[in-house]
């Protein structure tokens, strides 16, 4: 699993404001549909850009809740989110939130199951929390779908094998239908969100996980240095000459507490 120290941390403070970080956001926000007064709940909230969200969208007589294990995330948040009387952040994971039973009206978690050593005791963890006819939210990447070019399709499938080691689970996607239903959850609503791109673009997902899969991949003994970085600067190169490629799919599940 990625740490996220602070290096990493501001990497990501700039990735999750791209373009691509933002569709998928807001597409998560907008099933979860939290209503005026609700109490929501951003499980893994990291730097808290989805917690703010949040307590924009539930308003000042609602409560939105970041639960978030690493304290460099929450001290992010922690000053995203200050001027919100609504907003707390706290620590815990989805498998031990810190919540009352029942007490959640709605529930968001987004690039976080992949790396649960436990989805099926998340799930119930979370339904614990919810109220009857509350909505879970759960957005994550199905790592099969993974397609990205390059000259050197050796090189590539050994980076890409190394970013598998970082994952817990990479097909959540495909798993999480028949965990939800065996938590309590019904799901209604499976959605994809594809990215394509032919251009490396600066705020995209693609730019993000070059600099994430380098310093994996280099600093767990993947690939070394050398190497990680010829397929780093392979892909600048690949956009520069109009051959980049990339595509991924993202699929957000929506359930209900029965």
């Amino acid at each position: 699993m990625l740490q996220f120290d602070a290096a990493t941390t501001r990497l990501l403070e700039d990735a999750y404001q791209g373009s691509d970080v933002v569709r998928r956001r807001l597409a998560s926000l907008e099933a979860l549909a939290p209503r005026p007064g609700d109490t929501v709940v951003d499980i893994g909230s990291g730097p808290g850009l989805l917690t703010l969200e949040l307590a924009r969208a539930v308003g000042p007589q609602g409560r939105a809740i970041g639960v978030e294990p690493s304290a460099e995330m929450r001290a992010a948040s922690t000053g995203r989110c200050a001027e919100r009387d609504n907003v707390e952040i706290v620590d815990g994971t989805a498998e031990a939130l810190p919540l009352a039973a029942g007490s959640v009206d709605g529930a968001v978690s987004l690039q976080v199951f992949e790396y649960l050593p436990d989805i099926a005791a998340a799930l119930h963890e979370i339904a614990r929390v919810l109220r009857p006819g509350a909505r879970l939210v759960v957005g994550d990447t199905h790592w099969d779908t993974l397609v990205w070019f390059s000259d050197d399709r050796q090189r590539m499938s050994r980076m890409m094998a190394a970013w598998d080691g970082h994952l817990v689970e990479k097909r959540v996607p495909e798993i999480l239908p028949a965990l939800c239903r065996d938590a309590g959850l019904a799901v209604e609503a499976v959605r994809p969100l594809v990215f394509s791109d032919t251009v490396l673009k600066p705020d995209g997902l693609a730019a993000m996980m070059m600099h994430l899969m380098r310093r994996y991949a280099v600093d767990n003994g993947h690939l070394t240095q050398a190497l990680a970085n010829a397929w780093f600067e392979e892909q600048r190169a690949l956009s520069r000459d109009g051959r980049f490629f990339f595509a991924v799919v993202y699929f957000i599940t929506l359930a209900r507490k029965v």
